[in-house]
């Protein structure tokens, strides 16, 4: 009988000390950050660069030497182009108008009067694009490019 006494405390007591108490916690949704998303840069050309100024540079012609480029632009968006074939003329043929910037804030497009040539904004210079605003895709690629002179 002693033996049967022993065991059932044995028993009772393993039952006791071994119970799964399940907690009721109220749990609060955690929110996840998926760090493969980043923030949008909200910095455009138009709005983080020292734009406004005087670019110049010396394009490729088909029938000359070269076309000297002189593009100012001026901080309420107009324009000054100053144009001169090399060999072909003594006196710069010279636009003015206005511009605007694309949504994008880095690509500006002259008026009319500049036959809607677009430019793409850079730190320290501008390169010409074609007339449906892409990069220009040649040997002479550098030379669409305009400098910002100081």
């Amino acid at each position: 009988m002693k033996q049967q006494i022993l065991a059932l405390a044995v028993f009772t007591l393993t039952c006791t000390s071994c119970k799964n108490e399940v907690k009721n916690e109220a749990t609060t949704p955690v929110a996840t950050v998926d760090s493969t998303t980043t923030a949008p840069d909200r910095h455009t050309s138009e709005n983080a660069l020292d734009w406004n100024g005087t670019y110049e540079g010396v394009i490729p012609c088909a029938d000359c030497p070269g076309i000297e480029t002189e593009l100012t632009l001026r901080e309420d968006k107009t324009y000054s182009l100053s144009v001169l074939y090399q060999d072909r003329e003594k006196k710069p043929t010279v636009t003015q108008g206005s511009f605007t910037f694309d949504a994008t804030g880095s690509i500006i497009t002259l008026d009319k009067n500049g036959d809607q040539n677009k430019y793409k904004v850079a730190e320290g210079c501008i390169m010409m694009l074609d007339k449906d605003g892409k990069e220009i895709e040649s040997d002479l690629k550098e030379n669409y490019i305009l400098k910002k002179n100081n």
